[in-house]
């Protein structure tokens, strides 16, 4: 390898400079593309997110059992519930279930866990904020009582469809196989 004297490393400096201002410039005559985000394009972008997109953690509190599997799960302990017996009525109580969206990191290990498939990620991704504090997502305003599932099955028509979805959330979202549904198969 050859030593070059001071004048040749200045002639490469000056090259080197021209190439990467060159690039630069030829911006600057070039027409602007840009996409509208999110009202202008052609599909949702929740529609073109693939199967088992891991968004916003959601919390049906309706199918809740309020087991702490989801909160044990979590391995950076964003999630907080609190849990006590009211003695009058022997019932379980929940009251507080925050889960810390600026430090979910949403591996989907919470939503493994749950024997109804009460927490799920939905396909919305938009929870930007502007302070972390904003960030802390509080489900429950008054103490709540919790899901206890029914020996014989679930008959309740407001809770039943809840129990469906939450049921195959589980079996097909959160399994290791990953089957997809049914209605997803048939489309592609």
């Amino acid at each position: 390898m050859k030593h070059r004297g001071y004048l040749g490393n200045i002639v490469d400096t000056a090259k080197t400079v021209f190439e990467g201002m060159a690039v630069t410039f030829s911006h600057l005559i070039r027409k602007p593309f840009t996409i509208q985000y999110p009202d202008r394009t052609a599909l949702r972008v929740q529609d073109t997110l693939p199967f088992r997109y891991r968004g916003i953690l959601e919390v049906d509190l309706e199918i809740c059992t309020g087991c702490l599997a989801c909160e044990r799960a979590c391995p950076i302990d964003c999630i907080v519930i609190d849990v006590v017996k009211d003695k009058q009525t022997r019932e379980m109580l929940m009251t507080r279930f925050d889960i810390d969206m600026a430090k979910c990191m949403y591996c989907g290990l919470c939503s493994e866990p749950c024997p109804t498939g009460a927490i799920h990620h939905t396909p919305e991704f938009e929870g930007s904020d502007y302070s972390l504090e904003s960030l802390i997502r509080r489900f429950i305003k008054e103490p709540v009582v919790t899901y206890k599932p029914k020996k014989g099955g679930e008959d309740d028509p407001e809770i039943l469809p809840l129990l469906d979805r939450g049921m195959r959330y589980v079996e097909e979202f959160a399994s290791p196989e990953g089957k997809k549904p049914e209605a997803e198969e048939e489309a592609a």
